[in-house]
């Protein structure tokens, strides 16, 4: 096949692949970046130890890409969980084959299992950091019927767009032009109380809330809408929040695992 023929049959494929990225690469940077900064030292040797001296933020939209492989597509359903409209989180259906809140379960489990090899392990933390920014995406937390919000046909802009693809990059990258760590030093500013609030209650608190900012994205954002700058501005707030939950709760989800003072 010529060059410039493989580049347009790559270029189709790409296109007219589904997205399955949360917050796109930006926002598991932040999200990987800010729980870093939040580590106790004892947790970070922890997870430097298993990480082979690599950040987390190197590893943080690993998945995206290891999920589209053979070997690891056992873990495509594991970025997401749908909550149908009119559904309470409570009662939707489990995915047979597993969804993002019992991934995260399963990883911790994983990774404080003793009998468990360095190499599952590693494994485990790599799938976790990823999969906790996953769930602080709303969209993630949308409607099976269209896929968190895949089907949801809408203009960014003018340009023709689907609402998971607005969320995953298009609102972020507009909201901000900033790199991660610039993200994390305007956004990570939260007090010790904030923190605390944060980083209570459980896994499934957190997908709960944002479940309910899926369902009023939802609301606000019905099909065929152009969404502009009056959205950005209404949804950067909610995205930097996001963000910052993701990655404080990360960081508490380490520290409990890896610091018995903590």
């Amino acid at each position: 096949m010529k060059l410039r023929n493989y580049i347009l049959v790559a270029a189709i494929a790409f296109a007219a692949a589904p997205s399955a990225l949360a917050w796109g690469q930006k926002g598991h940077d932040v999200t990987a970046y800010i729980a870093e900064q939040h580590l106790t030292e004892a947790t970070r040797a922890a997870v430097d130890s298993l990480l082979e001296g690599k950040s987390m933020v190197y590893w943080a939209n690993w998945l995206d890409n290891a999920s589209h492989t053979r070997p690891f597509a056992y873990t495509k359903t594991w970025h997401y969980k749908n909550i149908d409209a009119g559904e309470r989180y409570e009662e939707a259906q489990a995915n047979p084959a597993g969804d993002a809140v019992l991934a995260i379960k399963a990883q911790l489990e994983t990774l404080q299992d003793p009998h468990k090899s360095f190499d599952d392990k590693q494994l485990a933390m790599k799938i976790l950091v990823h999969v906790v920014g996953d769930i602080h995406q709303p969209m993630h937390m949308g409607h099976a019927t269209d896929l968190g919000g895949n089907r949801v046909k809408v203009k960014f802009f003018g340009r023709d767009n689907n609402l998971h693809s607005v969320w995953d990059s298009n609102i972020v990258e507009s909201g901000h032009k900033w790199g991660f760590t610039e993200w994390q030093m305007m956004i990570d500013r939260a007090t010790p109380a904030q923190e605390a609030e944060i980083i209570g209650g459980s896994i499934d608190d957190w997908a709960k809330q944002s479940a309910a900012i899926a369902a009023t994205i939802y609301e606000e954002t019905p099909e065929g809408s152009n969404l502009s700058y009056n959205e950005v501005a209404r949804w950067t707030p909610v995205i930097e929040d996001q963000l910052l939950n993701g990655g404080l709760r990360l960081a508490h989800l380490l520290n409990t695992l890896f610091d018995p003072e903590y």
